[in-house]
């Protein structure tokens, strides 16, 4: 039975931590520590099978104008079971993040994905702006616990 968990001390570090590192695109090589800081400062959703955790989003949010939707994935032997689906639902249906002036989220390969909940394209691409950094997770000599954020994710 899959079940859902927001609780940090309840996702699987090691694991979250091996998939960002590893796999995606947008997090490779980030320090451990780095991924143990994100899961504590954001509102996570976790989904699990009774073997462990399979799926994994997180929210950067202030619960009451903005969120940031990020490092969204569904372990690859889990793909293709709707799992992406309810961790969207459970982000969108989520009590504290109704009524929010604005959602993001940043994506190369599951626009489709994210369409059918509501996402589009920026409305105003030209007000953006971002500061993003090629190599984010290099040690920063000069304070080393201040990294950038991934560009995709």
């Amino acid at each position: 039975m899959l079940k859902l968990r927001t609780d940090p001390a309840a996702q699987d570090l090691d694991l979250i931590h091996r998939f960002l590192s590893e796999e995606s695109p947008w997090a490779k090589g980030i320090p451990k520590q780095l991924v143990r800081e994100s899961i504590e400062n954001s509102l996570n959703f976790g989904l699990f099978e009774s073997q462990g955790q399979v799926a994994y989003a997180r929210v950067v949010t202030d619960y009451t104008t903005f969120a940031y939707v990020l490092d969204v994935f569904v372990l690859q032997e889990h793909r293709g079971k709707g799992y992406s689906r309810r961790l969207m639902e459970a982000i969108l249906d989520h009590p504290r993040l109704q009524g929010l002036r604005r959602m993001l989220l940043v994506s190369s390969n599951a626009r489709d994905l994210y369409a059918k909940h509501g996402f589009v394209p920026l409305q105003k691409p030209e007000t953006f702006m971002e500061i993003s950094r090629a190599h984010p997770y290099a040690t920063n000599s000069a304070n080393p616990s201040v990294e950038a954020s991934p560009n995709d994710g």
